[in-house]
């Protein structure tokens, strides 16, 4: 059930069907020369919107906006603070709260490391203050790193290469200006860079010369069965963990 299509009257009657949403999270951020700005939010609305066909699921709008820190300096990417962020999230998770929901899957088309934190912050926030409230916070690559082996190619792939560009190729290939060199970041970390650009010109991490339509059609159904699997966890969770099959 997606959120922004349905009536009042909708929303009533789909309560008695699931008390369970997913809200996917994204970012405005360069994704190479040849991605648009939104894939990290078309991949998680996809990805949700898919899920909510094989059961009754409730699927939010999309946050469009989140905290772009390596790709801050590149052009195109709009970022916000982790302290915006995280209000945001607690602010719409204890919205759809109030209106009956107490199942949250957070799931997050952008997987930076102080994004997550803070979406997961959220969570843990929602969680001490909301007492019927069970919270999943979930990048798309938690997701790939349960998909089996032989289906990507590019080894650490994670941005721009070879994944996001095979499942773009099979959800918005109009979206698609031709491809990026393959590249990889060279960070010196534990130094934090302030000219991030001169550490990663390109804004690829991966290969996209290996993506397919394929590809991106067997990633989706692989991500959709994870994400199924989530939710039956997070529905019959109990007691403070997620327990593994």
């Amino acid at each position: 059930m997606i959120i922004e299509e349905l009536t009042m009257p909708a929303f009533k009657e789909g309560l008695t069907k699931t008390r369970t949403i997913i809200v996917p999270f994204g970012v405005v951020e360069e994704h190479g020369r040849h991605l648009p700005l939104g894939t990290d939010t078309i991949h998680a609305y996809e990805l949700s919107r898919e899920t909510s066909r094989h059961r009754p699921l409730f699927v939010a709008p999309p946050v469009w906006y989140g905290l772009c820190r390596s790709t801050s300096q590149h052009p195109g990417t709009i970022t916000i603070s982790g302290d915006t962020l995280r209000k945001l999230t607690v602010e719409l998770v204890t919205s759809f709260y109030n209106q009956g929901l107490r199942n949250f899957v957070l799931l997050s088309g952008h997987a930076g490391g102080t994004h997550m934190a803070a979406i997961t912050d959220a969570g843990e926030t929602i969680l001490a203050s909301l007492k019927e409230s069970r919270v999943a916070v979930l990048s798309i690559l938690d997701l790939i790193a349960g998909i089996p082996d032989g289906i990507v190619e590019t080894e650490n792939d994670s941005h721009a290469g070879e994944v996001e560009t095979s499942l773009m190729l099979h959800l918005r290939p109009e979206h698609i200006d031709g491809t990026s060199p393959e590249e990889y970041p060279c960070f010196p970390t534990p130094i934090l860079a302030r000219d991030k650009k001169r550490f990663w010109p390109g804004g690829v991490w991966g290969d996209p010369s290996k993506a397919s339509v394929e590809k991106g059609k067997t990633l989706l159904q692989k991500e959709v069965e994870v994400l199924l699997g989530l939710v039956n966890r997070i529905e019959s969770f109990e007691d403070g963990s997620l327990e593994d099959d």
